[in-house]
């Protein structure tokens, strides 16, 4: 039985076999589609959630063979995903890929029709940011750049989507003769090679940007949390940034930066990387904003602990990922929860975890969901196989979708004490 506080299981999807990971969704006359992408082949699932109880599998939309498309977004009546070189360790790795961004109508919510794509020149995009209008802001691998780059692709023509715009951390450009500074070269060089293995080098943009108004906030890995003016597309220009590595995090110690803007507050976590806990400490936290030049970690999260009863002394010991992956992220989307006083934070081998930050200063945990372990391989990691919930999305009713490396949707229901 799953071990839960303040959580209930709503429905369940099986995807017709496979895993999910990032989740984006459509409302159209009410009726509600759920876009997952898949983790370990090219493609998408398209899911209808009207009725949370009883979700519909519409069908798979494959994607391009070779290709790694986990990421998705849909804002306007339109869908991004993304496309990248299978990273070696996470599938079959392929000499001939697909890389950029594919911009889709979703005038049939279950039959997308391909409108344009942008291509990078190497690498492709990561996780990007579209919440609809003009511009897809993209973590992007450009050539001349080493890792990603915070990148700005104009889709008005969706047929002829052109780049527009682009923002690096310094030393980046090694096509442009740029070199790292001490302090920069050491945070590439230290670590456990595992970490260095998955992303190099970790100082680039990873989780993408978050746009709010004409501000961009980034999760720029161990560079840390960095604030762009996004005013001038075509020009972005540095406000300021927030490192946390060193001590904290690991080789993506700043993966997600989700802004609250009324409240001048910005939600930030790293990424566990390593199983059982071989790294520095991965957190989530809260930043003061309200002075942007001058952003100010004021709380930590709450490291989750096993529940009683539970199968493992510790999340460290249970084997798998045990920290903070993604946040829930409405971008501006109606059909979508805003962030309000409860955050949602998909957890690893804990599940989801939801975080009550009612007073910023004293975040506390207020419900967990920790599913029972998948029966059945799905991918080939983790090296144990156990729950390792990968992203989370609320919509506007309360509905609560999360994915698992091993498993399909499960929607559950937050119901606060």
């Amino acid at each position: 039985m799953p071990f839960a506080e303040n959580v209930q299981l709503v429905g369940y999807d099986d995807l017709d076999g496979r895993s999910g990971f990032k989740l984006a969704m459509h409302e159209v006359d009410e009726r509600f589609y759920l876009y997952v992408a898949a983790l370990w082949e090219p493609g998408l699932s398209i899911v209808e959630v009207t009725d949370p109880a009883n979700p519909r599998f519409v069908r798979w939309l494959p994607g391009p063979a070779g290709t790694s498309t986990v990421q998705v977004q849909v804002a306007d009546g339109l869908m991004v995903t993304n496309m990248e070189p299978i990273i070696p360790g996470w599938g079959d790795v392929s000499p001939t890929f697909e890389e950029g961004i594919a911009i889709w109508d979703l005038a049939d919510p279950e039959d997308p029709q391909i409108l344009g794509k942008w291509a990078t020149g190497v690498g492709g995009t990561h996780r990007n940011f579209y919440a609809g209008g003009r511009y897809v802001h993209a973590a992007a691998k450009l050539p001349g750049f080493a890792g990603h780059v915070y990148a700005v692709v104009d889709i008005d023509d969706p047929e002829h989507p052109e780049l527009v715009g682009r923002w690096w951390w310094p030393g980046q450009h090694e096509e442009g003769g740029e070199s790292w500074s001490e302090d920069d070269a050491a945070k590439i060089t230290s670590g456990r090679p595992l970490e260095l293995g998955m992303h190099t080098p970790p100082l680039s943009l990873h989780a993408g940007p978050y746009v709010e108004g004409d501000r961009a906030y980034c999760a720029w890995m161990r560079a840390g949390f960095v604030i762009l003016d996004v005013s001038t597309p075509a020009q972005p220009e540095l406000i300021s940034k927030l490192p946390v590595y060193p001590p904290l995090g690991s080789s993506i110690a700043m993966h997600t930066a989700v802004p609250l803007p009324e409240r001048q507050l910005v939600v930030i976590n790293s990424e566990a990387l390593n199983d059982r806990c071989r790294e520095p400490v991965n957190f989530a936290g809260i930043v003061d904003v309200s002075d942007e030049r001058d952003p100010v970690l004021i709380s930590l999260f709450p490291t989750p602990v096993a529940p009683e009863g539970y199968t493992a002394p510790s999340f460290c010991s249970k084997g798998g990922r045990f920290g903070p992956h993604n946040q829930h992220q409405p971008q501006r989307q109606p059909c979508l929860q805003p962030v309000g006083d409860y955050i949602y934070l998909t957890y690893f081998n804990a599940g989801l975890q939801v975080f009550d930050i009612s007073d910023p200063y004293t975040p506390r945990i207020a419900g967990y969901y920790i599913a029972d372990d998948p029966k059945t391989r799905r991918g080939r990691l983790p090296v144990d196989l156990v729950t390792q919930f990968e992203d989370v999305l609320v919509d506007r009713r309360g509905n609560v979708y999360v994915t698992d490396k091993n498993d399909g949707v499960s929607i559950l229901r937050f119901q606060a004490a």
